[in-house]
């Protein structure tokens, strides 16, 4: 009995590591040919592929985004409390800061001001605020010592000031990289097995990115005869770095994009539902994306399952709101909304550094 227990536990551990193989490999296919893809489309048609996505895309990934920062919130803040203070009272801040700048201007409130020092003090007060933000995270952590983020928070600020444009179109193109961060962190939660083969995964992109600026470093016609496609060229940086190719600088800028995209619309949803096939949420996996008690703010007798479900309610209504307004007026739309999308962009801050 002993001897058939024993060979059964060898099988068990061989059919398991089989299993593990073949999903990690599937895994690997699913990224290498939604990377290529997403290249390819990117390099052949940029502005067009900015923006059917950016219609299609951009309000469902901040309603995802949503979903899974709620589902990463405690219930009591507990010894965190100030730290989330601080996280939520700077998104506020700065997202308002950020927000009234192209209001000022329209009214005619900033004329005679220098634009580039506007910029420079708001980068200022970003990394300021994100240099506590690591430190106070630091606190929270055992045998680890972050203090070092203060100084490097003043270096940063100090390249701010040799050049607030460019530190801000910097953050442009870094802020789609920061998904593939958070997948890199939740994979070590739900899935271990594939974080070796996620990390080969992303050997690739550097490679991806290399060729297409090297393809299209000497394209340098890009169609930007109207307002719509002047807007993409320049916020890919066009007018900041008129030496380089416009084609390329959207090509590049819409293909972080699309992966930004696609880690909160796919990866993260399809593995955060893997996961609960396997655990006690299993029963709900035909609408775990919509299963509110799936929350553990709503789910926990002392969490607030009104509060969650009006919060993804009106997340919803703002994405329908969105698609109406793309359909209506796009380059408006389009204007209002990459401008109130700092709000999420500095959510993802906090939220990243409590997973790590």
């Amino acid at each position: 009995m002993e001897r058939t227990a024993e060979l059964e536990l060898v099988a068990w551990h061989s059919r398991r590591q089989q299993h593990v193989q073949t999903s990690s490999r599937l895994f690997v296919a699913a990224v290498l040919a939604c990377a290529v893809v997403s290249a390819s489309f990117a390099t052949w048609l940029p502005l067009q592929v900015s923006i059917v996505t950016v219609f299609l895309f951009a309000g469902p990934h901040n309603w995802f985004e949503l979903r899974y920062f709620l589902t990463r919130l405690p219930v009591r803040f507990g010894k965190s409390r100030n730290f989330f203070l601080t996280a939520f009272s700077g998104i506020f801040l700065l997202t308002i800061g950020y927000t009234s700048l192209p209001l000022l201007y329209n009214v005619g409130m900033t004329a005679g001001w220098d634009w580039a020092n506007i910029l420079g003090a708001w980068n200022t007060l970003l990394l300021m605020w994100l240099g506590v933000l690591v430190w106070m995270r630091g606190k929270q952590k055992l045998r680890r010592d972050w203090s070092w983020a203060i100084p490097v928070a003043f270096g940063l600020i100090s390249l701010n000031w040799l050049s607030p444009q460019f530190f801000s179109l910097a953050i442009v193109y870094l802020h789609p990289l920061v998904a593939l961060w958070f997948l890199d962190r939740h994979l070590r939660r739900t899935r271990p097995d594939w974080v070796p083969a996620y990390h080969r995964c992303l050997y690739l992109l550097p490679l991806l990115l290399g060729g297409m600026i090297w393809f299209l470093s000497q394209k340098t016609a890009l169609a930007d005869d109207n307002g719509l496609f002047w807007r993409i060229t320049q916020h890919a940086g066009a007018e900041l770095l008129p030496g380089l190719s416009p084609h390329m600088l959207v090509s590049v800028h819409v293909f972080l994009e699309i992966l930004h995209y696609g880690v909160w619309l796919l990866a993260l949803p399809l593995i955060t539902a893997s996961a609960s096939r396997r655990g006690p949420l299993a029963h709900n996996r035909p609408a775990s994306i919509w299963n509110v008690k799936s929350i553990p703010l709503a789910r926990h007798p002392r969490g607030f399952p009104k509060l969650a479900a009006t919060a993804l309610l009106l997340g919803a209504a703002v994405v329908v709101i969105l698609w109406f307004s793309f359909s209506m007026d796009y380059s408006t739309t389009r204007d209002i909304y990459f401008t109130l999308a700092i709000a999420h962009v500095l959510a993802e801050a906090p939220f990243l550094l409590k997973m790590i």
